[in-house]
């Protein structure tokens, strides 16, 4: 048995645009922690939607578009550019990860002031410092101010059969966030993530609680092999269908 149900995938059309959304059913008796904007937080939900949406989304009312494309009652839904029918799916010990990895524009968290993240091209050799030049570098020769004309938005969606105590959950979310940087690292990718990134981790809500979710305890560990996996094969297909 598995702890991810298996989503649902439809499409609907916006401005002449086919755009896909995954529905995932989770049914009572969990309770989730997330950044997204429809349902962030820590509490009960049901249900997790991972909506694409056009480049240069600027609707007003992301959560009222979200929630209308849900099933009803309480749930989270995160958005990305990224083409969800894409999403890569990876397992360990019972934690299962599934991400849609877009990376039109990777971003260094910690970046200087007033610096545009034009999008970068993948180069395994660039480090920290000289990602830093080769951002101001791109931005003088793309003149874009920042506004990158490609999907960049990493969703990260994790679930475990067992209950978490809020410290170990706000733990799993630094170990999704640890482990989602690896494999971008290890594709490639000289960047943290993309600034528009969202993580849902879903845990049951009854039984013993685990007290943590750093990549060093159990199931912190079992997570970040299996969001590893997930955001490695996606990067790693975010790349091929660019180059290929």
């Amino acid at each position: 048995m598995t702890t991810l149900p298996r989503p649902s995938l439809t499409y609907r059309v916006e401005d002449g645009l086919k755009l896909g959304t995954l529905l995932w059913r989770f049914g009572p008796g969990w309770r989730m922690i997330s950044s997204a904007v429809l349902g962030g937080g820590v509490g009960p939900r049901a249900w997790v939607l991972n909506m694409q949406v056009a480049e240069g989304y600027s609707r007003m009312d992301p959560v009222e578009h979200m929630t209308a494309l849900g099933p009803g009652g309480r749930g989270v839904g995160m958005m990305t550019a990224a083409r969800v029918e894409r999403c890569t799916v990876a397992a360990d010990g019972g934690a299962e990860a599934a991400a849609t990895v877009g990376l039109g524009v990777p971003t260094w968290a910690a970046a200087p002031e007033g610096v545009p993240d034009p999008g970068l091209p993948a180069a395994p050799e660039i480090g920290p410092q000289s990602a830093r030049d080769a951002v101001r570098e791109a931005g003088r020769e793309a003149g874009t101010g920042g506004r990158a004309p490609r999907p960049g938005t990493i969703n990260i969606l994790v679930a475990v059969p067992v209950a978490f105590s809020d410290p170990a959950l706000v733990n799993a979310v630094m170990t999704v966030t640890e482990a989602k940087t690896q494999a971008l690292l290890e594709a490639g990718y000289p960047c943290t993530g993309t600034a528009s990134d969202a993580v849902c981790v879903a845990v049951r809500e009854d039984g013993p609680e685990e007290a943590f979710g750093g990549p060093r305890s159990v199931w912190g560990a079992r997570i970040a092999r299996a969001v590893h996996r997930a955001v490695l094969d996606g990067a790693r297909d975010w790349r091929a269908r660019r180059t290929g």
